[in-house]
């Protein structure tokens, strides 16, 4: 059983979480939610991926927020906001539609990385929410191919019960480990970004959070379902990525016709956006310009 020591505190791990002065907590969907908002303008949601929290926006939030209300939510289980008992991805999005209730938000364009973007195209399906754009950061929208999509949740599940396995991995999540984990995504970053993956690593009940989540993860319905998907889809794709191959992308946007578009960006990885928020920004703003979210001399 994991004590509430054993997940991260937002005065303890969060005592400089980047961009702090926009965070606040709130109860929706019998949780509290660490949130994090900034800026006016049309509603824009970032939901980040599995292991992460609000820190993988830290260069990206400030260069929305002149053009965007930016809304970020760390997910259930993960930094500072409350687990799920069974976060499956239906679960997950019905959490996040309870909140967006709570906080009042219809976003006119959602922005989700790797495991983010397949919560944002479930609430896409479910109806729960009708943005003009919805963005992919090397999304997460295609089960595992072959044995893998049986193995890999296996595994996880088996991790996941097993009530040791949080704690052996904070034991052993010091700088050198966070650096290896991280390089194997393809992705490069500085001091300051491991640094914060290393200490909510540290805490069992976030590794704990990311286990429960890639244990009861299953993307063949969503799969199943892309093809109803309403709004245009844009995929920025790190083209080292070594989590999720590039040609995934590309395989689903020739799958879903003109209204998917990929933009590659050589030499990144799976955090691309960490890596290059100013990169990514650019494409964000020119998408919601295309899609009439934004004005084309919108700052």
């Amino acid at each position: 059983m994991l004590l509430s020591d054993d997940r991260p505190a937002f005065a303890r791990e969060g005592r400089d979480w980047p961009n702090r002065e926009t965070s606040r907590f709130v109860a929706a969907g019998g949780l509290t939610w660490h949130v994090q908002e900034a800026g006016e303008g049309p509603p824009l949601l970032l939901i980040h991926g599995t292991g992460a929290a609000t820190h993988s926006w830290r260069g990206l939030q400030p260069l929305l927020a002149p053009s965007f209300r930016v809304i970020a939510p760390d997910l259930p289980g993960h930094g500072f906001t409350d687990p799920l008992p069974t976060p499956s991805l239906p679960r997950m999005a019905k959490a996040v539609a309870a909140l967006l209730s709570v906080l009042g938000v219809a976003p006119a364009l959602v922005v989700g990385h790797s495991a983010g973007a397949a919560i944002l195209a479930r609430l896409c399906l479910d109806g729960a929410v009708a943005p003009r754009l919805l963005v992919g950061l090397n999304a997460a929208l295609k089960p595992f191919p072959g044995m893998a999509g049986f193995i890999f949740p296996a595994m996880a599940r088996a991790l996941f019960l097993n009530p040791v396995t949080p704690r052996v991995f904070a034991w052993s999540a010091d700088r050198a480990a966070v650096e290896r984990l991280i390089h194997g995504t393809g992705s490069t970053l500085d001091r300051a970004g491991l640094d914060l993956y290393r200490r909510l690593f540290a805490k069992p009940g976030h590794v704990a959070g990311a286990l429960g989540m890639m244990a009861n993860w299953d993307l063949v319905a969503l799969d199943r379902d892309l093809p109803r998907l309403s709004p245009p889809l844009l995929l920025i794709v790190g083209g080292q990525d070594r989590t999720i191959a590039p040609d995934v992308s590309f395989g689903l946007a020739k799958r879903l016709g003109a209204r998917a578009r990929v933009e590659l960006l050589r030499g990144l990885g799976h955090l691309a956006h960490e890596e290059k928020p100013e990169v990514v920004a650019g494409l964000i703003r020119a998408g919601a310009e295309r899609e009439g979210v934004l004005s084309a001399n919108a700052s």
